[in-house]
């Protein structure tokens, strides 16, 4: 998919079509999740720190990412791509290796454009959104292609032309090719691809060493026979916040680390999974980062388990300092919980109570304003946490909008949808009885059909 997150958010909003998009974390510690290709001009990228977007960008919009509507979405583009074939790889919620070979969409070059080209439009239709298609005979390659398509577009690479097109490319397009490995390369005179196969496996072997020096001469080549995989199944299940400033309250740590558990609980249930394992992760002031792990005697989706777990955990974790980063996590998966558990989490909790180890912690484990928290000691009200920007709200009068911004005790909203026009922007007190935070609407309005049945032939490709 096309500039995913970002794509979706002007979808979802006609007043920012055609205009910059950033989305990611909006506090002074967040990094750029997804830019649009109209803040990409200004030199915005993923993983770059918020506050060099802004000043790179300043009149873009920022917005926190909306991951429902993000995989729902997501949904619909995996569900058009296993109409083509079972073996369907998902790297992300945007991106995906599809063997056609399995599903015998395409037997030759000109049946794979065909299909590639159709899926495109069925994406648009489905989605509202664009994507961009790679054909190859291999995984590799069909990655490469699918880069080299952006935005909005396909490659296909013709079996037997693949050196010829792989030699003048940088080294950094070959996959585990990165910066140091790169500046590696650049220094003993290596920078493009057919310079790597022209070194020879020797050579890189001693650049490189064994493993990667062997693979990385394999892929110069333009060998990759790893398969489409299906059934990626996680290892684990884990949700983690950034704080913007220090957390140092114990209290409050001990607060925040409950939430966590909740919300970790609440994604293993959404994956109809439970859990042996619960970890939790610290980052320190000093940025030191700590894990801490606890085994249960059997697998459980029960909250009160998790909870308990991490509190005990955080107790062997030192918070002098303050705090950066909390995580809380599940691994150890299984699809069947251990009934019994939920007695042992109370019996443990009842051992605690009575030691009073639990003595002035902070009741609850929720609430609003998951993303961008208060900093340690300062005073937010509930009602100004609940708005944060880019996320959808209803009024009872105006109808469904989303956030352009809060503080001071107010909340701006655009009132739009997918369907509408640009929208009329007001601006409420943030506990205006009659303003609601809402649910994501679908991108397109009424949905759009699959596609029809094709002839099994024998084919090959990777999409």
């Amino acid at each position: 998919m096309d500039a995913f997150y970002a794509s979706a958010e002007q979808a979802s909003k006609p007043s920012l079509r055609g205009k910059a998009v950033v989305v990611g974390g909006i506090g002074p510690r967040g990094v750029v999740a997804t830019a649009s290709y109209e803040a990409r001009v200004f030199g915005v990228h993923s993983a770059m720190p918020i506050g060099q977007a802004r000043r790179l960008a300043p009149n873009a919009a920022y917005l926190v990412p909306r991951f429902r509507l993000y995989r729902e979405v997501s949904e619909q583009v995996m569900g058009l791509l296993r109409e083509l074939s079972p073996l369907v790889e998902p790297l992300s919620l945007d991106e995906a290796f599809v063997d056609l070979e399995a599903g015998e969409a395409a037997w030759d070059a000109a049946s794979a454009r065909l299909v590639g080209a159709r899926l495109r439009d069925e994406i648009k239709a489905v989605t509202g959104l664009t994507g961009s298609v790679g054909l190859a005979a291999s995984k590799m390659l069909a990655k490469i292609a699918s880069e080299e398509a952006k935005p909005d577009g396909l490659v296909l690479i013709v079996p037997g032309t693949e050196r010829a097109m792989l030699g003048p490319m940088s080294v950094r397009t070959l996959p585990g090719v990165g910066p140091a490995t790169g500046d590696h390369l650049r220094r003993a005179g290596i920078t493009t691809v057919e310079e790597i196969a022209e070194a020879g496996e020797d050579e890189l072997v001693r650049l490189l060493g064994k493993s990667h020096g062997v693979s990385l001469y394999a892929m110069a080549l333009a060998h990759d026979d790893r398969p489409v995989v299906a059934e990626r199944d996680a290892k684990s299940v884990s949700v983690e916040d950034t704080y913007d400033v220090d957390i140092h309250d114990r209290v409050r740590v001990r607060t925040e680390v409950q939430r966590l558990a909740e919300r970790c609980v609440q994604r293993l249930r959404g994956a109809e999974r439970s859990g042996r394992t619960v970890v939790l992760k610290v980052r320190r002031y000093d940025f030191s980062t700590l894990t801490r792990s606890e085994t249960l005697r059997g697998p459980t989706d029960d909250p009160a388990v998790v909870r308990e777990a991490a509190a005990r955990l955080l107790e062997s974790v030192d918070t002098t300092g303050g705090v950066r980063l909390l995580g809380v996590g599940v691994t150890g998966l299984a699809d069947y919980t251990q009934e019994d558990l939920f007695a042992q989490a109370q019996a443990e909790a009842d051992a605690h109570a009575s030691e009073g180890e639990h003595e002035g912690e902070a009741e609850g484990a929720g609430g609003a304003g998951d993303e961008g928290q208060a900093a340690a000691g300062e005073v937010v009200e509930a009602a100004d946490r609940r708005w944060v920007a880019g996320h959808d709200v209803r009024h009872e009068q105006f109808g469904h909008g989303w956030v352009q911004g809060s503080g001071l005790g107010r909340v701006t909203v655009r009132f739009e949808t997918p369907y509408s026009e640009p929208g009329r922007v007001r601006t409420f007190r943030t506990d205006d009885p009659a303003l609601v935070p809402g649910e994501p609407l679908p991108l397109v309005e009424g949905g759009a059909g699959r596609f029809a049945a094709r002839e099994p032939d024998a084919g090959s490709g990777v999409v």
